[in-house]
Order: structure tokens, then C-alpha cells, then sequence
């Protein structure tokens, strides 16, 4: 039976490639962002090549009342979502107090409000027919706190955390959280949040790489996922707890600062 995936974000990126990974094995989509254009032109495609119905909404998520129209309309027209891939967030580089206060709070409204709905929304249909997936994308930098990141990694860190709370309430369900947690990735969100002129984006991963592993994890109903990180990012993602905090704090500022 053909399954129905919801991705946010999807017009670029990892989002995309989720959307293509899925369209690739017979599965009909549902696909956000706010650039309709790209949507559109994404839809074309994988119509074209896959024979599957793609679905295009252009929402910004940004907005308060966004995850509840989707939910909404998606009701409306009695479209079942088998998937839930929360792919869609933003980034941004800068000492916070000299940040742009409105454009953090925007970053807390998509990468974890408009999360947080989707995810009640479908999540009690989910819970209703007792069978459905969830994949959330958060990141590595949900391990620690990151200066001259601060709101980006303290909002991953919710994703996470929340991610893997609700996956052990369903425990005795049928539907699964995954929690993707890839690191530096070739996408645009290196140079919207200004991060590709750091260090930390000197080695970046495939989004391909990166969708297929939060994908399958997904299929499998893994808890979480890491991916796309160097040899020596696992090195110190082992070594993390050991690490006093203030020389971590110091060396992932320095990181980060452009």
C-alpha cells in the first residue's frame, strides 16, 4: 500500500531529498515550504518520474497559524498522512545580545513551535488508526549549548528531547519518533545563518547522504540517528561528557566564530 509522506522544509536541501528518496519507492506526497515556485517545479518532477501525486501546500511556518491551516486542509480533504517529517528550520551566527531579536524568535517559532503542532496534530490520527511514523530533524549541535548560536542549538536541544520523551509514550504503540541528528550538511543553510565561513563547515556531509539515513532510521523505527559527521567530530562527540564545560563552550565558540 502506498504511503502518504508529509516533509516541511521540502523545497531544498535535506527536505528534498526526502521527498525524492520517498517518491522513489512508490510513495505519494505532501510538500511545504514557502517558496511555491520550487515546490511546484519539485511536484513536476517526481510526478513525471515516479508516477506518484505530490501535494504541494506553500505555507510559511513561520507563521502562528500555519501548522493548523495544514492540518486543516489536509482534513478537509480527507488526505491520510502515513509520514510526519518535521525537516523545516533555520540557523543563525552572532553574539546574541547584537542578534536581531525578532529573527530568533522567528527561528524558536519554526524550529520548535511549528514542530511541536504538526507533530499534535497528526500525531492523535496517528494515535486514532494506531499506526504511523515521525521523523524530526534536529541536529548534533542538540548535545550541547553553542555560543554565538545560542537560540539555534538551544532550540535543537527541545527538538531532541521532546522527540525522544513522546517516542517512549507511544511505547506501547504501533507508530514510532525518530530523531535525525546530522551534523555540518551541503545545503543552504550554511550560507542563510552564515555558518559556511566557519570551521565547523569546512567538511560538509551529502544531504543525500544525510535523507537516507534519517529516512531508513525512520523505516526501522530507530530512536535517533546520527549523520553526517567526520571521524574525528565522533571522536569528540564520545569525549563530550568527559570535557569540562567552560573549555567546550571555548572551543565551540571559536568554531563558530566567522
Amino acid at each position: 500500500m502506498k504511503k502518504t509522506a508529509l516533509i516541511t522544509g521540502a523545497s531544498s536541501g535535506i527536505g528534498k531529498e526526502f521527498a525524492k528518496i520517498h517518491a522513489e519507492k512508490g510513495g505519494d506526497l505532501i510538500i511545504v515550504a514557502r517558496s511555491e515556485d520550487k515546490l511546484n517545479e519539485l511536484k513536476n518532477e517526481l510526478q513525471q518520474a515516479h508516477n506518484v501525486q505530490v501535494i504541494v501546500i506553500a505555507k510559511d511556518l513561520t507563521d502562528t497559524n500555519a501548522p493548523k491551516e495544514i492540518y486543516e486542509e489536509l482534513n478537509a480533504a480527507n488526505i491520510e498522512v502515513d509520514y510526519l517529517i518535521n525537516n523545516a528550520g533555520f540557523g543563525g551566527i552572532g553574539r546574541f545580545d547584537k542578534r536581531d531579536l525578532e529573527k530568533d524568535l522567528s527561528m524558536i517559532q519554526l524550529n520548535i513551535t511549528a514542530l511541536t503542532a504538526l507533530t499534535h496534530y497528526f500525531l492523535q490520527d496517528f494515535v486514532a488508526r494506531n499506526t504511523g511514523k515521525i521523523l524530526n530533524v534536529s541536529s548534533t549541535a542538540s548535545f550541547m549549548p553553542g555560543p554565538m548560536q545560542a537560540v539555534y542549538y538551544a532550540t535543537k536541544a527541545y527538538v531532541t528531547s521532546f522527540s525522544n520523551a513522546i517516542a517512549e509514550e507511544l511505547h506501547d504503540t504501533n507508530i514510532s519518533v525518530t530523531t535525525l541528528m546530522p551534523g555540518a550538511t551541503e545545503t543552504d543553510f550554511g550560507k542563510t545563518s552564515g555558518m559556511d565561513k566557519t570551521e565547523l563547515f569546512e567538511n560538509t556531509a551529502s544531504p543525500r547522504t544525510v535523507a537516507e539515513d534519517g529516512y531508513n532510521s525512520m523505516l526501522e523505527s530507530d530512536l535517533d540517528v546520527i549523520s553526517g559527521i567526520t571521524f574525528s567530530q565522533k571522536i569528540l562527540m564520545k569525549l563530550l561528557p568527559f570535557i569540562p564545560k567552560k573549555t567546550m563552550l571555548k572551543r565551540i565558540r571559536k568554531m563558530q566564530e566567522v
